[in-house]
């Protein structure tokens, strides 16, 4: 999943979806989750539980992990920059790691993430990754916005790359849909925070007619 090479490409330089973002979710009074969350558990319980493969399970774990980091180092970077989008985006990297934690319950799959304090990560190329991207971004709020940006650029990529190379379970499939939408939505917040600083993001990861697709 080339996270090694998104952390060269990070030290080499300065680094149909819903309009609406995550953050910005109703919530539902009794419950206090957003009403999104709670209506995709819902649909979630509908789904078959089928047999999972070796590599869907590696890929439920990775991308546990891959949502705390983004929870993580925007929970970091806000104790640098009071903007919103460090404020409302890692709320919804919570709810992406929740939905993900409760594919891990249903197929009895032992939580990479328990135990771990913020900034704390079993997968070690993922401990590198948070390192280098806490470092970075505190660096300046167009670097921490930038970090932003390539965090979602790599949660877009490897969910794609899980969904058209190795997912088959409808539950998974239906997660991960949903966690991409996310990602989309939060690489447009990022990028749209840049644009009122006068910088026009040029994506790391993605290809740029498909990240040219998402921006528009």
């Amino acid at each position: 999943m080339a996270l090694i090479l998104t952390i060269i490409v990070l030290n080499a330089t300065h680094l149909g979806c819903e309009r609406q973002t995550d953050s910005q979710a109703v919530i539902d009074t009794e419950t206090e989750q957003p009403v999104g969350q709670i209506n995709m558990l819902a649909q979630l319980a509908l789904l078959p539980i089928e047999t999972l493969s070796t590599e869907e399970r590696e890929g439920l774990i990775l991308l546990r992990e891959e949502e705390k980091l983004a929870r993580d180092v925007y929970n970091y970077l806000h104790e640098y920059f009071n903007i919103n989008v460090f404020i409302n985006i890692p709320k919804s990297e919570q709810q992406h790691m929740d939905a993900v934690k409760f594919l891990l319950d249903r197929y009895e799959i032992n939580d990479p993430t328990e135990g771990k304090v913020e900034g704390e990560f079993m997968n070690k190329e993922l401990q590198e990754l948070y390192n280098s991207l806490t470092t970075k971004g505190k660096e300046s709020v167009i670097e921490a916005l930038k970090v932003g940006a390539l965090i979602e650029e790599v949660d877009i990529r490897d969910l794609q790359n899980e969904l058209i190379n190795h997912v088959n379970n409808q539950d998974i499939i239906f997660v991960y849909n949903n966690l991409t939408r996310g990602s989309k939505n939060h690489l447009r917040a990022f990028t749209g925070v840049l644009k009122t600083y006068g910088i026009e993001y040029s994506p790391i990861i993605l290809e740029n007619a498909f990240y040219n697709e998402i921006i528009n």
